[in-house]
């Protein structure tokens, strides 16, 4: 996701054109050896993961946070950029478009609607948005010239950008059932199991490219890869795939060690095409920005990646830079049940069948959730100074009542319980709390309630690197009263 900084600005991404690298031939006549020896195996096992439906109830979509880069899709004037609470998106209302499921990325947004089509807003630098907003920008750029001013800071937003377009270019004959989104990449599951994407892969280094031919895919494509696929995650600059049989696949940026093998400098390209790592029997797949999640038909719950801040639950190589090199077992989330596992950029969120949740990685920005004071301190690792640094051990999180699902931003958190009400908790700058201004970081979960949202049940949530978006359906008068006594209830129950 979008790298977080205590300013409430943001530098604009450099778009680097569509280059096309030069591929290393053998690296490309091994990757098609891969995939056909891949696409054999995988015949022979038996189909173990059922394929996903369409979502098809219409929502109200809400947004909030810091928008300088078209994030929040509340269209070009100036006053949308920093959105303090939910705000009902003006141009995707339920009873015109019907939005019925979205995803987030670091500075974009997708969404579906209930006629399959799909809407994008947010930063293009990257191709992201799927639809050409080049005339926009050009525009953009004389009315800046023309400006004696340079300081734009209260100036419009990009109207194409950050108004919601639809994407070009998708199957009109093929339902899309799920859709995901990286910092630089949009990627949609089809019903027939097809996976398409657009946009690019960014490293240290800078854009890495879409795949080994083009550097930036400006319009929707159809991975040839995949087949079968019945799930797909995105982290920073990487994506999962997982199909019918239970393979997973990954592909994108590998620095970190997320994609699950080792990538090497000479074949690092090659990083770009979807291959499996040796995974199988895996009934659900997760992802954090640099790190990666899977859980076993048996419930074993796996990690690898950037561990650098106990993010993958595992306690190992926990320094800067430390990684998990392959998929390794979260031993302390055997027996809990674990049936939905995120992360963002340091810290990570499990859920158990029964609607516990478990959180672990970074503390310093309040990304866990738990107050200093009930900190276990003996699973905690401390800096030089004393300061809990962070806590690795998966530890459940007693603040909250039953849970549905949660959302990770770089630095923040949302959790729907299971009455459709939003808890959020960390990093607070950006206003992506959705809790108003406030003077320091939320290590307790708190609800968010506002005017725009108190009456409706939340039924997604998804986090950007600097703001969240919600939707949900409007409940009538005795279910909303009935929740909150439910809520009152829990919360007294709390402080006793």
């Amino acid at each position: 996701m979008a790298k977080l900084v205590r300013k409430r600005k943001s530098a604009s991404l450099v778009s680097e054109g569509n280059v096309t690298p030069s591929p290393a031939k053998k690296a490309r006549s091994d990757a098609q050896h891969h995939h056909s020896f891949e696409s054999i195996r995988a015949s022979r096992y038996k189909t173990i993961n059922d394929k996903p439906t369409a979502k098809s109830t219409p929502l109200d979509l809400f947004v909030w946070g810091s928008g300088s880069m078209c994030e929040l899709g509340l269209g070009p004037d100036a006053k949308t950029k920093e959105v303090k609470r939910p705000r009902l998106n003006p141009f995707l209302k339920k009873e015109e478009v019907g939005i019925v499921d979205f995803a987030v990325g670091g500075m974009h947004v997708l969404t579906l609607d209930k006629s399959n089509n799909l809407w994008s807003w947010g930063t293009n630098d990257s191709g992201v948005l799927g639809r050409d907003t080049s005339g926009q920008a050009d525009k953009n750029l004389r009315d800046i010239d023309s400006v004696k001013d340079e300081d734009d800071e209260d100036g419009d937003l990009n109207e194409a950008e950050s108004t919601p377009g639809k994407v070009e270019g998708l199957p009109k004959d093929d339902q899309i059932v799920r859709v995901a989104a990286s910092d630089n990449l949009s990627v949609v599951l089809l019903e027939s199991g097809q996976v398409w994407a657009w946009g690019t892969f960014r490293n240290n280094e800078g854009i890495l490219g879409f795949s080994k031919d083009v550097k930036i895919q400006k319009t929707p494509v159809r991975i040839e890869e995949l087949e079968n696929i019945v799930q797909i995650v995105a982290g920073k600059d990487h994506i999962l795939a997982l199909d019918s049989k239970g393979l997973v696949y990954a592909w994108g940026n590998g620095q970190q060690f997320q994609l699950g093998r080792k990538i090497m400098e000479r074949s690092m390209m090659s990083s770009l095409e979807p291959r499996s790592f040796g995974l199988k029997n895996i009934k659900f797949i997760g992802s954090g920005e640099f790190h990666s999640f899977a859980i076993t038909r048996d419930g074993k719950v796996l990690a690898w990646g950037l561990n650098q801040y106990g993010q993958c639950g595992v306690d190992m190589n926990i320094e800067d830079g430390a990684v998990v090199g392959k998929p390794t077992e979260i031993k302390s989330l055997k027996g809990k049940k674990i049936v939905y596992i995120t992360g963002g950029e340091h810290h990570s969120i499990a859920v158990s069948e029964s609607g516990e949740l478990y959180t672990f990685g970074r503390y310093d920005m309040k990304e866990i959730g738990i107050e200093k004071e009930k900190l276990p301190m003996d699973d905690c690792i401390v800096d030089a100074h004393g300061n809990v640094r962070c806590l690795p051990v998966p530890t459940k999180l007693t603040t909250l009542p039953p849970v549905n699902t949660v959302a990770c931003g770089s630095h923040h958190s949302l959790a729907i319980t299971k009455d459709g009400l939003v808890f959020a908790w960390g990093f607070a700058d950006t206003y992506a709390l959705g809790l108003g201004n406030l003077d320091e970081d939320i290590a307790k979960p708190t609800r968010i309630d506002n005017t725009a949202t108190r009456e409706h049940q939340i039924e997604i949530v998804g986090c950007g690197g600097q703001f969240s978006v919600s939707a949900g359906i409007k409940l009538d008068d005795e279910k909303v009263e009935e929740r909150l006594d439910k809520i009152e209830q829990f919360e007294e129950e709390l402080e006793k």
